[in-house]
C-alpha cells in the first residue's frame, strides 16, 4: 500500500503528505509498540493474583451460560446436528434453575436444521462463514455464503479475518473486506476471528483487533480452533485491551470471544479474569463475553452440580 502512496506522490509534483487511509489513520491514535514480555509478565501477575477469587459456582454458573455450543467437523451431518440441538432442547427441561448456553454453533449449511428444531428462547445461531476456517476464497463466495447462512437461520456470523492479506500488510485489503461482510449481515452480529496463533506479536495481535472494529467487527474472537496455537491468555489481554481503548475512542463496545484450546474450567477462569481485570463489570454478560468451545459444557456442569456428568 505504501509503494501506492509513494509513485503517487512522485508521479504529482503536490507538496502535501501522503495521503493516509483510515485505517492508518485509525491505526496512529493507539499505542502498538507492545512488548510480549511485557504482556506476558502482566497476565502471569492476573493469573497468580486474581484467578483463585473467580472460582466460585456464580462464576461457572454465568459462564455455562456464555458458552457457544460449536460443532465444526468435517463428519457433521444432519442427523448430527439435529441431535446436536436437541440436546439444548433437553437442557432446559433438565436443568431449570441453569443458564442455557448462549450460542449454537455451525456451518452455514446446518443454519436451517438449528433454526428450525431449535426450541430454547434466546439462544442464538451463529455460522461461520466466508470461507472458514482460511478465508482463502473469493470475495464474492464469502458474501453469497454470508447471506446464504442468514436467509436460512443465522443470528449471527463468525468470519475469519484475511490474515494474509494482514500480513502483507494490505490493512485496506483487510478492513474493505470485513466491512463488505458485515454490510451483508447488517443488523446481525458479525465476529471476526484474528487467529491470533499466526499472528505471532501482541503488535500484531493489537492492530488486527483495531481493524476489524474500525471495520465493523461486532465482536473479536481468538481463533478457529483449527490451528495451534489457538487461544491463548497473553492473546486474550491484548485483544480486551484494544477493545477497551477503542470504546474509550468510540463510545462502541465490541463483544470478545476466546474460542480453541479452551480444555479446562481453569483454562475458561483465566479468560474471564482476564475480562474482568482489563474491562471490567460492563463485559460481563453472555452478551459481551463468549466462550467457543463445546469441551467445556460438560466439564462446567459437572463441576456446578458436582458429579462427572456428559450431558452434551
Amino acid at each position: 500500500m505504501s509503494e501506492h502512496h509513494d509513485e503517487h506522490c512522485c508521479g504529482h509534483q503536490h507538496n502535501h503528505a501522503p495521503h493516509k487511509s483510515k485505517y492508518e489513520e485509525a491505526l496512529s491514535k493507539y499505542e502498538l509498540n507492545i512488548s510480549d514480555d511485557a504482556v506476558r509478565e502482566a497476565v502471569k501477575k492476573i493469573i497468580a493474583e486474581k484467578v483463585h477469587e473467580n472460582d466460585t459456582p456464580e462464576v461457572k454458573k454465568f459462564m455455562m451460560g456464555s458458552i457457544e455450543l460449536t460443532t465444526l467437523k468435517t463428519t457433521d451431518s444432519e442427523e448430527s446436528v439435529l441431535a446436536f440441538t436437541e440436546r439444548v432442547n433437553k437442557f432446559d427441561e433438565a436443568y431449570p434453575a441453569l443458564p442455557h448456553v448462549a450460542t449454537i454453533c455451525v456451518y452455514p449449511c446446518f443454519a436451517n436444521i438449528v433454526s428450525s428444531s431449535l426450541e430454547v428462547d434466546g439462544v442464538e445461531i451463529a455460522c461461520v462463514s466466508g470461507s472458514f476456517p482460511s478465508s482463502q476464497a473469493l470475495l464474492e463466495v464469502k458474501v453469497a455464503e454470508t447471506a446464504l447462512a442468514i436467509k436460512d437461520g443465522a443470528t449471527e456470523i463468525d468470519i475469519v479475518m484475511p490474515v494474509g492479506k494482514f500480513l502483507s500488510g494490505d490493512y485496506e485489503g483487510v478492513a474493505d473486506e470485513i466491512s463488505e461482510l458485515k454490510q451483508v449481515c447488517g443488523e446481525k452480529k458479525m465476529k471476526v476471528i484474528l487467529e491470533t496463533g499466526c499472528l505471532k506479536t501482541a503488535s500484531n495481535i493489537k492492530k488486527a483487533s483495531i481493524i476489524a472494529m474500525y471495520a465493523g467487527a461486532d465482536y473479536i474472537k481468538t481463533s478457529t480452533g483449527k490451528l495451534e496455537p489457538a487461544a491463548t491468555p497473553e492473546a486474550a489481554y491484548v485483544m480486551c485491551h484494544a477493545i477497551k481503548e477503542y470504546y474509550e475512542e468510540t463510545g462502541i463496545q465490541i463483544g470478545f470471544k476466546p474460542a480453541g484450546g479452551i480444555n479446562s474450567v481453569m483454562d475458561a477462569l483465566i479468560y474471564y479474569t482476564i475480562v474482568k481485570e482489563v474491562l471490567g463489570e460492563k463485559w460481563l454478560t453472555n452478551q459481551w463475553l463468549r466462550f467457543g468451545t463445546s469441551r467445556l459444557a460438560n466439564m462446567l456442569l459437572s463441576e456446578i452440580i458436582g458429579e462427572e456428568t456428559k450431558f452434551f
